[in-house]
């Protein structure tokens, strides 16, 4: 069964798309089956990959019955990572594709039908705390907080645990705070390291692993590209995307979750 990881936030800006994305390809490099799941209604995951808002059939298909939802994931040249866009959505009809994913439970009914085949499910949600949040939530098993280093990110996130305590209570008890991720962190800069010191004293769950604030996330969106695939030199940004890879990994097996590896290893002899 899938380790489904929601990745959600009540405010814009805090580089979650980003963190889906980058996480999910981390997680698909070590071998993982991994799916990569846009309900944002802007599509975000297909326009972080220069993709045109109708080019990808996906959800919406799904929920309108005009693709099985095999017929809509995508697979990628990387092996292990396959994604199911959002599909193609006209923007006057996001607010009945909020209510139909909340009211149906459509996509538990989708990830229901292929989680078997995946390893890990990543769910890229929209900005704010509404319907289609609330959807992916009573999904999920896990859920990942992007906290952007900046004062108001910081105020905002009780907001965002209170739900994840409301849906556990009375929609999915499994739920579990995988951590709390800091973004765009500067910590030569005063505000950002004021906001890191207060997250790390005050805020359970902030995981050791933190993205820092760098112009190579500009040059990837502005390619259509994860990180990790840019040409010329490894990017360090890459390398936390690794690292959070591997903790999130760690996180789930201290929480009693299954990553597919075996509990001990053979003693070896060197010489």
């Amino acid at each position: 069964m899938a380790n489904i990881i929601s990745v959600i936030s009540s405010k814009g800006g805090t580089g979650k798309t980003t963190v889906a994305l980058n996480l999910a390809v981390a997680l698909a490099e070590k071998g993982h089956p991994t799916l990569l799941v846009d309900v944002d209604p802007l599509g975000a995951i297909g326009l972080s990959l220069a993709r045109s808002d109708t080019e990808w059939p996906g959800i919406a298909e799904y929920i309108a019955e005009k693709y099985s939802i095999r017929d809509s994931i995508i697979t990628t040249k990387l092996p292990s990572l396959s994604i199911l866009p959002r599909g193609r959505l006209d923007p006057l009809d996001i607010s009945l594709f909020e209510e139909v994913c909340y009211s149906t439970r459509v996509l538990g009914e989708i990830l229901a039908s292929i989680e078997e085949e995946y390893r890990y499910i990543i769910i890229d949600t929209p900005s704010g705390l509404g319907m289609i949040t609330r959807a992916a939530l009573a999904t999920s098993t896990y859920v990942l907080l992007p906290l952007q280093a900046e004062p108001l990110s910081l105020r905002c996130i009780t907001q965002t645990l209170r739900v994840i305590s409301h849906v556990r209570e009375q929609e999915k008890p499994d739920l579990q705070l995988l951590g709390i991720l800091a973004t765009m962190v500067q910590l030569q800069q005063d505000t950002s390291f004021q906001v890191m010191k207060a997250a790390w004293g005050s805020l359970g769950g902030v995981l050791e692993t933190y993205i820092p604030r760098a112009d190579v996330f500009a040059l990837a969106s502005d390619k259509g590209l994860p990180i990790s695939f840019l040409g010329g030199s490894y990017p360090p940004e890459a390398l936390r995307f690794e690292l959070l890879a591997t903790e999130v990994e760690n996180t789930i097996r201290e929480l009693g979750g299954n990553t597919g590896e075996p509990d001990g290893r053979q003693q070896r002899e060197l010489l």
